[in-house]
């Protein structure tokens, strides 16, 4: 038996419970894991708190990543001992997640735990910073370069925000953080934001074509905030869109894209294939300054994560949530 966090859903409605569970319960698949840390992300609070339809079968067991040690193999890539993470591929979703001590799962979902992190800082990282370093690498195969100007990155105190500017910033980007939390400049700043904007600038209805700013921009806002990201990116500029915290719509005008030239580059971390995967993992690896994830993360234990997606939902979390699986 181990612990888990389980989604069910009833004529009553749904019910979310920490429970124990037996290892015949655990879905198909050719690798067991024994799960040292999760995460908490956005997506995880979405399905915890029912705000949206995220889980598709149920009973579900949430959490999109994990990090652990390899228990079980029947798949060619891996074997016991081995160090893995997850991040996505509808975990959490359709097939269960990483809110638990243990997870069977495809063994071509896993990806080796770069040898620069510890299971906690991995997960400190998770989907959040795996989809961040992806937005900063699309941002520079596009071709956009430090000396082409400021770089907006908008949620910034959120967990994509967090990594975002500090992989930005060791880049050599001057990085403006866009945030409503005018009580977190120091920590932006912490992080490297040379400029810290005010969320109202970009929240409300603004013209199709605004004054030229930002060189390149990642979004985690959608909505308002992602058509006046747009609307102020200069020529020949391109935006990064990964997320839809203020909303699913885009109430813009094709003026940007037509007339500056600007792009808008869609960046999926769900269904990403391996060699991104692991190109974005190098390079969180090689430039994200592991000290940096104590400034990122707050830790809390397995049975403290269903309160903790209230506080997301709410927006009063900053940064990461680490969850430790085993306590």
């Amino acid at each position: 038996m181990f612990s888990a966090v389980v989604i069910e859903k009833g004529e009553a409605g749904q019910t979310v419970t920490t429970q124990s569970v037996d290892e015949s319960d655990l879905p198909d698949g050719n690798v067991t894991v024994e799960v040292e840390y999760s995460t908490l992300n956005f997506k995880d609070a979405l399905a915890i708190t029912g705000s949206s339809p995220v889980v598709r079968k149920f009973p579900m067991v949430p959490g999109i990543d994990l990090a652990g040690v390899v228990v079980d193999s029947a798949h060619p890539s891996w074997s016991a001992g081995d160090r893995v993470v997850l991040n996505g591929w509808g975990v959490g979703e359709t097939h269960w997640g990483g809110l638990s001590q243990r997870a069977r799962l495809n063994g071509d979902w896993l990806i080796a735990l770069p040898s620069a992190f510890t299971s906690r800082q991995a997960m400190a990282i998770g989907t959040a910073g795996y989809t961040a370093a992806l937005c900063v690498g699309a941002l520079e195969d596009y071709g956009i370069h430090p000396s082409d100007g400021e770089i907006l990155v908008t949620g910034a105190t959120g967990g994509v925000g967090s990594v975002a500017i500090s992989l930005l910033a060791k880049a050599g980007f001057t990085v403006a953080a866009a945030t409503g939390k005018t009580s977190e400049v120091d920590y932006l700043q912490q992080l490297g934001a040379a400029v810290v904007v005010d969320r109202a600038e970009l929240s409300e209805a603004g013209k199709p074509l605004q004054k030229e700013r930002w060189a390149g921009v990642v979004d985690t806002a959608g909505s308002r905030i992602l058509a006046n990201a747009c609307a102020q990116t200069r020529y020949g500029g391109a935006v990064a869109a990964c997320g839809l915290a203020q909303g699913m719509d885009f109430p813009a005008s094709v003026a940007p894209f037509i007339l500056r030239g600007v792009s808008l580059i869609g960046v999926d971390s769900v269904m990403a294939p391996i060699a991104r995967r692991t190109r974005a993992w190098d390079r969180l690896a090689r430039d994200l300054d592991p000290a940096a994830l104590d400034v990122i993360a707050e830790e809390i234990g397995l049975a403290d994560a269903i309160s903790a997606s209230t506080r997301i939902i709410d927006g009063t979390v900053r940064g990461r949530i680490v969850v430790d699986v085993n306590r």
